[in-house]
């Protein structure tokens, strides 16, 4: 008997030496991963490579370090320092650019295809009459979230449109540029397309349609388009002065976005003016009333972590199934260019480089990112204002892939950490 206690007691004392060892070193892991990234982050705001920025990782459930950086805004129009500049907080909303597509657009699609009322393989045309011509009537849904339509990667559409419904018939006009299907080339009009179909299938307009079915059941209460006037928002991140480097995409040719039928001079509509609260793309704001399929939203670092985790959590939010998990699956399975539905996949993508299989993200031309690591139960958020600093001399936004990047490598760092391998 006495033999016995003694055994249970040394299993116990080995068990807890253990236990006590793996807390340490998961501790150890955190405190390594925060200052990781504080050195990344925080040196870029004191080299004044960017304004600010806000972060966050989640690990399963448990948001791991949450912390903003630097400035919402930094310089006024005329590139002069704010006195004071704007501090940066985590509850400051971001002009999230491109991020639009996944956040909003694909996951109204997900929705809608949840629910039976349409299907990856339906011709765009059902949808949309101007589609059906012999060029366009083999364009898919499938096409236009995986960027293999052949529509243009990108069109000044201000120029011949100044509202929805005028962007929409003129992108059913436009001529395509690439053979559907052959290959993967990023369109922003594939995506305010999809945005029209949102509004076809549902019989509401797009913002009315992810704020009713997405937003208010995910308790995303700071995402929503033009925060200017659809809320009591104080703190709002800038971006850029005016929208130099969109008017340098139609004036300067070497861009490769020239395009015959535009003349430079003859639309005149560009911002003299810092954008706080604007979107910043131009074919949203210009021709779209600030909503679009592929930009527009504003939110907060809180608020996408909520549609992150839905996602990582196969569909549930809470009790909430809100898309089944086989829909998550299909969305989120690599086609034949390595990406996902509207998701990035591909682990040659500069910004999560190397991922373990199933790594999902995306960017945005402002300056956010979002990073998923399923396989890890890791998920990270990056937002910069980049902008807000001004272009370079070379006409260019500092380019902030390397940061992201940084920031991947230094979560994969921590799990190797944590696991030991």
């Amino acid at each position: 008997m006495r033999n016995q206690l003694l055994l249970i007691l040394i299993f116990l004392t080995a068990f807890s030496s253990i236990s006590d060892s793996q807390i340490i070193t998961r501790k150890a892991a955190r405190a390594n991963l925060i200052a990781r990234i504080d050195s990344i982050l925080q040196s870029q705001v004191n080299l004044d490579k960017i304004p600010g920025a806000v972060f966050a990782i989640k690990k399963e459930n448990q948001i791991i370090y949450k912390h903003a950086y630097g400035y919402a805004q930094k310089y006024d129009y005329n590139h002069q320092l704010l006195n004071p500049p704007e501090k940066m907080t985590v509850s400051h909303l971001f002009d999230i650019a491109s991020l639009t597509k996944v956040i909003g657009t694909t996951t109204s699609i997900m929705l809608l295809f949840d629910r039976g009322l349409l299907k990856i393989e339906d011709p765009v045309y059902k949808y949309i009459k101007a589609f059906d011509t012999p060029d366009k009537k083999g364009i898919t849904i499938r096409h236009l979230l995986t960027h293999t339509a052949g529509l243009y990667e990108w069109y000044p559409l201000y120029y011949r449109a100044s509202n929805k419904e005028e962007s929409y018939k003129l992108i059913g006009e436009l001529p395509l540029m690439f053979p559907v299907g052959a290959q993967r080339r990023y369109s922003d009009l594939g995506f305010i397309i999809l945005g029209e179909i949102v509004e076809t299938i549902s019989g509401l307009a797009l913002e009315k349609f992810m704020q009713q079915n997405i937003f208010l059941p995910l308790k995303m209460k700071s995402t929503t388009y033009n925060p200017l006037t659809t809320g009591n928002f104080k703190k709002i991140a800038a971006t850029s002065h005016g929208n130099p480097y969109e008017k340098r995409m139609v004036y300067d040719s070497t861009l490769g976005f020239k395009i015959k039928e535009i003349d430079p001079v003859q639309w005149t509509g560009w911002r003299t003016y810092t954008l706080k609260g604007e979107v910043n793309d131009g074919n949203a704001w210009y021709a779209n009333g600030g909503i679009s399929g592929a930009a527009g939203l504003f939110s907060t670092v809180d608020d996408l972590l909520k549609l992150v985790n839905m996602l990582v959590n196969k569909g549930k939010a809470g009790s909430l199934q809100f898309i089944s998990e086989k829909t998550i699956q299909i969305f989120l399975t690599k086609d034949n260019f390595n990406n996902g539905f509207g998701w990035m996949m591909d682990p040659e993508n500069s910004f999560m480089k190397n991922g373990p299989d199933g790594t999902f993200g995306h960017t945005g031309f402002t300056g956010p990112s979002i990073s998923v690591i399923p396989k890890y139960g890791l998920s990270v958020i990056l937002l910069i204002n980049r902008q807000n600093t001004g272009l370079l001399k070379t006409g260019d936004y500092y380019n902030v892939n390397p940061i992201r990047l940084q920031v991947f490598n230094a979560l994969l760092k921590y799990q190797r950490e944590i696991t030991g391998q």
